[in-house]
């Protein structure tokens, strides 16, 4: 890989060609002199969450990805149907940096003194751009880890935890008492769990695989269902009324299972009902949208009443919500159980170019859980 200092470094981008492709490759950037309020983060672990995918991939189908150049240079392309493209528009010819969020240490300082004294300290950082070996970011933007922790450990900071702890404060907020949860095996479902089982919630989770249910109930979970099962809604059904879980958040997005939740949740609503409603239960029942594990329709038969709602949730408009102070409680609490509750496990760490490997693109772009990838921008340069 091409020699870098702090004066300059490689970053990740992704273009999203007018003839119809998304072209990936990596960039000598130089980095910026921090200003006084900055500093300058030596990224040494950046997750490749599914929220990442949207903008690296640019809606390609990457089963048509090729590569080129070279070992240490490496371009891939791929194509990007026309339906998919209309979407594109306002990114087109674009070479965008990619990467939520990550975690490194400060190799330089701004002079003010909040920017000095983060200077050698690790810190995680949110900002955009995080597939870069250098990241030039506001000190307020860092989060110290305490001492000892990694950035492998660090570098899941954000994204995945504030989700999870959102998804519960949601629900607290919205008069809740117990919540339901999609694609429950994946990292920021065992979160959940670890979150719900130690504030004493009430987590009804929905698998995919009898291994899934496995590796949850080890972890100490209480419901969990799986939608291959021929049993799934009556287990649903019965994991429902035993928690009283009436909202729920859906990494899957497309298909039947929000639909199947609301029924399920309305049969648990009339078996504990005192009286009948030929409107359905008066008990609201909601699914939040917050994943597109399934890029299809969202299909569902409208057999639960009408005390009912289904829409998106989005962590950066939760957190605009709920405000700096809240929002910084809840960094706090990710930071001192970085290690425990918010401890995130990685299949594979590959470095910049390893991340465009064909080989490796075919297995983290199926958003497989226990598939999770964590790229180390600075893996193998001295």
């Amino acid at each position: 890989m091409a020699s870098t200092s702090a004066g300059t470094g490689l970053q990740l981008r992704s273009t999203v060609k007018k003839e119809g492709v998304v072209e990936l490759s990596l960039a000598s950037v130089p980095t910026p002199e921090p200003k006084p309020e900055e500093v300058v983060v030596r990224v040494d672990a950046s997750p490749i969450n599914p929220s990442d995918q949207g903008l690296l991939f640019g809606g390609a189908d990457m089963s048509t990805a090729k590569a080129s150049g070279t070992a240490d240079n490496p371009v891939v392309t791929a194509s990007i149907s026309p339906a998919v493209m209309k979407a594109m528009a306002g990114r087109l010819e674009q070479s965008l940096p990619v990467g939520n969020e990550g975690a490194g240490v400060v190799v330089q300082a701004g002079a003010s003194p909040a920017a000095q004294a983060l200077m050698g300290k690790t810190v995680a950082i949110l900002g955009g751009a995080m597939y870069a070996q250098y990241r030039c970011i506001k000190a307020a933007q860092c989060l110290v880890l305490p001492s000892g922790t990694t950035p492998a450990e660090g570098a899941d900071c954000f994204v995945n935890p504030l989700t999870a702890l959102g998804m519960v404060e949601t629900m607290r907020a919205e008069g809740h008492k117990a919540l339901v949860h999609t694609a429950a095996a994946s990292n920021l479902g065992q979160m959940l769990n670890k979150i719900c089982i130690k504030d004493k919630v009430g987590l009804v989770n929905i698998v995919r695989k009898a291994g899934h249910v496995d590796l949850l109930k080890k972890i100490g979970a209480t419901y969990v269902c799986n939608s291959d099962s021929p049993t799934f809604m009556d287990d649903l059904v019965e994991a429902l009324v035993a928690s009283g879980a009436t909202v729920a958040f859906d990494a899957i997005g497309g298909g039947r299972l929000a639909g199947q939740i609301l029924t399920a949740m309305e049969i648990a609503a009339n078996k504990t009902a005192k009286e009948y409603s030929r409107y359905g239960s008066t008990t609201h029942k909601q699914v939040y949208i917050y994943g597109g594990l399934d890029r299809g329709p969202t299909e569902f038969n409208r057999t639960f009443g009408m005390a009912w709602g289904m829409g998106g949730w989005l962590l950066t408009a939760f957190l605009q919500k709920i405000g700096f102070e809240a929002a910084q409680k809840l960094r706090e609490r990710v930071a001192a159980e970085i290690k425990t509750t918010f401890a995130s496990t990685y299949t594979r760490e590959v470095s910049l170019a390893g991340a465009l490997r064909l080989e490796e693109i075919a297995v983290y772009s199926k958003q497989a859980t226990g598939q999770k990838y964590l790229i180390n921008p600075n893996k193998g340069v001295r």
